[in-house]
Parts: C-alpha cells; structure tokens; sequence
C-alpha cells in the first residue's frame, strides 16, 4: 500500500460513511466526520502532500522523525482509526485496505508476500485479538503470508503499568502459541492464523543507546525501567522460539523462523547476536564496516534480505549501499520492500527496489534472476510451494538444486557460487586444522 491508495481509501470513506462511529476519544465517541471537523479538515483538503507520510530528507538519521510520518497528517488518531487492528471499530478499515492490498497481489498472479504485523506483548489476549481480525475478516489469500514483529518496547510497558518484568512479556508472546499448539480446539482462530504465520521479527530504532552490562539478570528478575539490550531480546526469542518449534514439530504443526531486523544502525553487536540465533535478517548494511563477521554470514549464508531504497531515507545514501558489494561476493541477499507507505512512489514498490537497482548497478536478467531465487529460498514459505517456484530439488543445493526451467538462473553461476563458498570452508578446516 502506498500513500495513494491509503488517501483515496480515507477520502472515500469520508464521502460514503460520515457519520459511522469510528473513534473513543474525551468520554466521547466521534464519527468519522467530527474526527476531521476537529482537525479542521475536509475531503478536499486532503491531498499527499497533507496526508505527508513519505520519508523526506527530514528522517534522514532521525529515526524519530521517521516515526511520526505514520501518523496520517501527524495526527495519532487518524493512525488509530485507519492503521490499527485494535481499535473502537475492531480494525475494520484497516481490514477493508488490506483486502485491496490483497486483491492488487493476486491479479499480478506472480507476486507473494510476508506481510508483517505487530504483537506487543504487553495484554495475555493480543494473540486472540489478532487472530479473530485476521479469521473474522477472511483476510487469508494464496499470496500472502504472516510475519510477526515483535517491537522492543519493554521499557514503555513497565512505565505505563502493563507489565512487571520481561518475563511478562514473554509469557504474552509465548504461552498463548503453547496452549493452542498442545489443544487447537481451545482456540480455532488462532490455531488456523498460526498455519499462515511463517516467522517473527524484531523490531526498534538501532540506534537507540544501550547500557553495556557484564551480567544479565534472568527474565523473571528484569523489572528494571530500563529497556533490555538487543542480545537480550532476541537470546529469549531465539529459546523460546526453539522451544514451541520443537513441540509444533512434533505435534505435525508448522514451524516458525527467527527473522529480524539488525545492521541497520547502532552496534555492531546486533549482527553478531543475529548470526548467532537467526534464519535471516532485514538490512545489514553495517557488515561493510565489519569484514571478519560478514564473512561469517558468507560462509553460513545468513540471508540478508535488503532494502536500498529504504536505507536511502533514514541511514544511508543509495551510492554508498553495501547491497552489490555483497551479492559480487557471495553472500545470500535479496531485494525487499520496507514499508512501502512510506518509501515507495507507486502502487507497486517490490517492482521498484528492482527497477532502481537493476538501473544503478547495471544487474543482467540473469543477476536479477538469481536475487529472486535468493529471496524465495529465505522466506518461509512452505517446501510444497517452494518446490512449485524452484523445483523439486531446490534443498540439495548446486547445480542438482537448480532447476533452471523454474528459477531461469544459469547452471555455471550456480555453479560458482557453490565452487566460491566450498572452496572459502575448505580453507577454514585446512587452516583450523593446523591449530591441533
């Protein structure tokens, strides 16, 4: 979804339903025409330039600035009402643009997406509250599938009352999966929303200082006001994690994957707590300053699933992108959209990471076929459909996984990307070897 069609959706809710009761505000509910009679707006005024939720030059390395373009005109209510799922009108609109979303992806037929979608942590009964909008709203289609953000917002939680230690967060997050996991009957929402849901993410401003700490307190003893470091949350998504993994596996359910987002911005800590826990990552621009851990990513091929365009606007310039440097070398990237509502310019922002990347770094068809190759390979996807995408070989790795009538990716450059890696292991066991 871009900014147009987020702004004809508002305009023509305004002119077809003014007076639906759509927010909580005062002691008093407001209809959708009184919420813009008290921001002095009307539907005429309404245009991109005042509904300004595009990433401007202003959020570059103000990731403060950045958060507040998701505010339509600035104004939190408007988010609320238009943006969120737990609202006064249980998520309708947000539901009734999603499908849109939806409707756009299956009429380009070859196009699927990880939609990401927030849970807190901070209430037992957000994981009901989201299922029943997903089931509720048949917000289900062939194209799309679910990922879980997981915001890093301890310290607000612990400030305004709804928890007491992290532990509470992870009881929120975890315990409600475990339930469903072991008895799907006491929860058929949430059982059947689990079976879309290939991954959870993490997600903050990286560049948010951290207190450096030489021992950690357990979950239950962290009722610090303070905010857990970066390792420290996804250390516990990670175990918990592997944990409802192991029993989903065993029950026959579908498993989920860690995929966060880190090397964006702040330390370089994060990339190594990343690599030492996840799939994959989104961004990872900061391995260029850091050789000796980007190597480790090559040589274990984390996915890095990048977005130029996005870096452009908050953390770094296009020329300066890390993104062919790394995909020359080696390492498993791909091209990903980011919060196309505020990057992206048309109604079609996956098309445009590749557009613009293929006209800067000059890609062949052959470069951009090998970046969709990658990006299916990361995602969580299910095997089934993956061996429809890439065939039916597509985890033996090398030229015997390549099927170059499904992935139009050459033989020779599959098979020297897996000579290039196989020789870098080799050199590693030769000279650990040495070291005996």
């Amino acid at each position: 979804m871009n900014q147009k069609h987020l702004l004809r959706f508002i305009k023509y809710k305004l002119k077809t339903v003014p007076h639906e009761e759509v927010i909580f505000r005062d002691g008093k509910v407001l209809t959708l025409e009184e919420v813009f009679k008290s921001l002095n707006l009307t539907g005429y005024d309404l245009s991109i330039d005042t509904l300004d939720m595009h990433a401007h030059t202003d959020s570059f390395h103000r990731f403060d600035k950045f958060n507040l373009k998701y505010n339509p005109i600035g104004e939190s209510r408007l988010r609320e009402i238009f943006l969120k799922t737990d609202n006064y009108i249980n998520g309708k609109y947000l539901a009734e643009i999603t499908k849109q979303v939806f409707e756009d992806l299956e009429s380009s037929k070859y196009q699927m997406t990880e939609l990401r979608i927030s849970i807190y942590g901070r209430s037992y009964d957000e994981w009901d509250r989201l299922a029943a909008w997903v089931i509720d709203n048949k917000l289900v289609s062939h194209n799309v599938r679910w990922l879980i953000q997981v915001p890093r917002l301890y310290d607000i939680y612990k400030k305004n009352g709804n928890v007491m230690n992290f532990q509470d967060i992870l009881i929120n997050l975890f315990e409600p999966l475990i339930k469903v996991s072991l008895n799907p009957k006491c929860n058929p929402k949430l059982h059947v929303f689990l079976e879309r849901v290939v991954g959870f993410d993490s997600v903050d401003d990286e560049s948010k200082q951290e207190s450096p700490h030489r021992k950690y307190a357990p979950a239950e003893s962290w009722d610090f006001s303070n905010n857990p470091p970066y390792s420290y949350y996804l250390y516990y998504l990670f175990a918990n994690l592997s944990s409802l993994n192991h029993l989903r596996a065993k029950l026959g359910f579908n498993t989920f994957l860690l995929r966060p987002h880190s090397g964006e911005a702040g330390d370089p800590e994060h990339l190594i707590s990343a690599f030492l826990t996840s799939h994959s990552i989104s961004h990872g621009i900061l391995l260029r300053k850091l050789p000796f851990i980007q190597y480790l990513y090559f040589l274990d091929q984390i996915g890095l699933a990048m977005s130029p365009l996005s870096n452009n606007a908050l953390f770094l310039t296009y020329d300066k992108n890390p993104f062919f440097n790394f995909f020359k070398k080696g390492l498993n990237v791909s091209l990903s959209t980011d919060d196309p509502l505020q990057f992206s310019y048309t109604k079609e922002p996956l098309i445009e990471e590749y557009s613009v990347a293929a006209q800067i770094y000059k890609l062949s068809a052959v470069d951009m076929c090998e970046l969709a190759r990658n990006s299916v390979l990361q995602s969580g996807w299910e095997a089934s459909i993956k061996k429809h995408w890439l065939g039916k070989k597509y985890m033996a790795g090398g030229t015997e996984g390549n099927n170059i009538e499904k992935t139009n990716v050459p033989n020779i450059r599959v098979n020297y990307r897996e000579r290039t890696l196989q020789s870098e292991l080799a050199l590693v066991e030769y000279y650990t070897s040495l070291s005996h």
